[in-house]
């Protein structure tokens, strides 16, 4: 045999078995993501950079879309367990009561694979009640504290600007994401509470809710999907009733997530304000997540500010784990340099400010 075909033989069976072993831990490997829904802005950022980071590892995956569903998620989890997965991550839909986390771990536990939730936290007693269980996410009352800061902080530069109708007194709507979820209910809280206590401290009023007959004090997504169309028919409607010409125009705007700010601006902009326009009127209104279409409309001048929950870093500790449990270490191996909690697995990203490049 010559030469020549002696080397692009040995090139041939190496290029193979490069092949088989590089594919060697794809094809082994099974691992299902399960999204609450699709349909969230934020989560659709996760995925995108999950899903690549998997792909670049060439790690085979499947992604699921429960389509805000707990029964459609749940047998979701069923079949693909049935099916082989050698790994289960789960952003959950009920995040109310522990029912149905419960039964996803159990159902993991049952096939010994490893189940790793995120971004819609489970509880403690759910993590510890199974060794190969961890939680990835965010400490859920932090985006609240920020927020509330970064309102305060805001209004009391621009109280004067703010308060339309002069009345030395600033009101505002609250759009709230999901009724029994942490992040919505902290959010709701703190981030009112925080903005009040900056406010006291420049001797000014506290926010006041638009609607004194509205004891809960947030307008809620009854669907639970965090959805711009919620807060924007919302707005719409409010615009109709509280508005300049009756001189008790709404002069904050809070959402749970940028999802709702997007949709609350485009009923205020269809009013005539926050056009970005530099003579049209802009509410201040602020959000959650610092997605792509958020930073735009801040630096557009049409929103205020938003509370950046980086999709990118969640992905990348997500992808940490899988890594670790396919190559047969524990869930948090090597992850000493993400906040850890004390005394349960929980892997915390935080938050930041984002009021805009230059800002």
């Amino acid at each position: 045999m010559k030469a020549s075909k002696i080397i692009i033989l040995i090139c041939v069976l190496a290029l193979c078995f490069g092949a088989f072993y590089g594919c060697g831990r794809s094809k082994s490997a099974d691992v299902h993501v399960f999204y609450y829904t699709y349909s969230d802005t934020y989560i659709s950022t996760v995925r995108a950079s999950l899903d690549k980071q998997l792909g670049d590892a060439g790690i085979s995956y499947q992604d699921h879309d429960g389509n805000n569903n707990q029964t459609t998620q749940t047998e979701q989890v069923q079949t693909a367990i049935t099916k082989g997965a050698k790994l289960i991550v789960v952003n959950i839909v009920t995040t109310g009561s522990d029912d149905a986390a419960n039964g996803i771990v159990s159902l993991a536990r049952d096939a010994g694979i490893p189940v790793i939730f995120f971004n819609r936290e489970v509880s403690d007693g759910v993590v510890k009640s199974y060794d190969k269980c961890i939680f990835i996410g965010t400490d859920a009352a932090e985006a609240g504290y920020l927020q509330g800061d970064m309102i305060g902080d805001y209004v009391v530069k621009n109280y004067n600007a703010i308060d339309l109708n002069d009345d030395g007194k600033i009101s505002y709507v609250m759009f709230m994401g999901e009724k029994g979820n942490n992040e919505a209910i902290y959010r709701t809280q703190y981030s009112v509470e925080n903005a009040n206590k900056k406010l006291k401290e420049a001797g000014k009023p506290a926010l006041e809710f638009y609607d004194k007959a509205n004891n809960d004090k947030y307008l809620l997504d009854r669907d639970g999907k965090w959805s711009a169309q919620a807060a924007n028919e919302y707005m719409t409607t409010i615009l109709a009733s509280y508005n300049t010409q009756n001189k008790n125009m709404v002069e904050l705007v809070i959402c749970n997530n940028d999802g709702m700010a997007e949709g609350a601006i485009s009923a205020l902009s269809g009013a005539g304000f926050n056009t970005g326009a530099a003579n049209a009127t802009s509410i201040p209104v602020f959000g959650v997540d610092a997605t792509s279409a958020a930073v735009s409309l801040i630096g557009a001048g049409k929103m205020a500010g938003t509370i950046k929950q980086d999709a990118d870093g969640m992905a990348t500790a997500i992808m940490k784990s899988v890594s670790n449990s396919l190559d047969g270490k524990a869930l948090l191996s090597g992850m000493s340099d993400y906040q850890i909690d004390d005394d349960v697995n929980k892997v915390r990203i935080h938050y930041s400010v984002y009021l805009g490049e230059n800002k």
